[in-house]
């Protein structure tokens, strides 16, 4: 079974491809989607974290997988891949100490991909978020434990 992480990185996915394909706002879709899941306190509460972030820095991170894919305009990236992006992209460089190391963020973001993406879905976003990581690597020490579960 996935761990309780995982199950909100979906909802998050979820939540930020609704959002951009309605218009709807994303703060109201992910309690929408939160409740219909009966997370626990502190899994709604990473949840929303995770939105905020993304959402704060989604200039950067858009301008970074345009960097780190220049044959592939952001236009024309299939929106899953594009929001998995977005997500492993704010763990690796924006999130800080409380989340997984960029390996973890990584290995999460593939397993999105392998879920919800295309069949080259998990090699592309492990292809830009590797060539990402190795331009930028994250200025937060290294973790050596593995992920925290909620």
């Amino acid at each position: 079974m996935a761990s309780v992480r995982h199950q909100v990185r979906i909802v998050l996915l979820q939540t930020l491809f609704e959002a951009a394909l309605t218009a709807h706002d994303p703060s109201e879709v992910l309690q929408r989607h939160l409740a219909e899941r009966q997370f626990p306190p502190d899994a709604a509460e990473f949840a929303q974290g995770l939105l905020r972030g993304v959402l704060e820095h989604l200039q950067e991170i858009d301008v970074l997988i345009v960097e780190a894919a220049p044959n592939w305009p952001l236009e024309q990236m299939a929106r899953v891949d594009v929001n998995i992006l977005r997500i492993g992209i704010y763990e690796i460089l924006f999130a800080g100490d409380e989340h997984i190391p960029a390996k973890g963020a990584i290995n999460e973001a593939v397993e999105l991909a392998k879920q919800f993406g295309s069949g080259s879905s998990r090699r592309f976003v492990n292809g830009v978020l590797g060539t990402l990581l190795n331009k930028h690597p994250p200025t937060r020490p290294a973790q050596e434990k593995s992920e925290a579960a909620v």
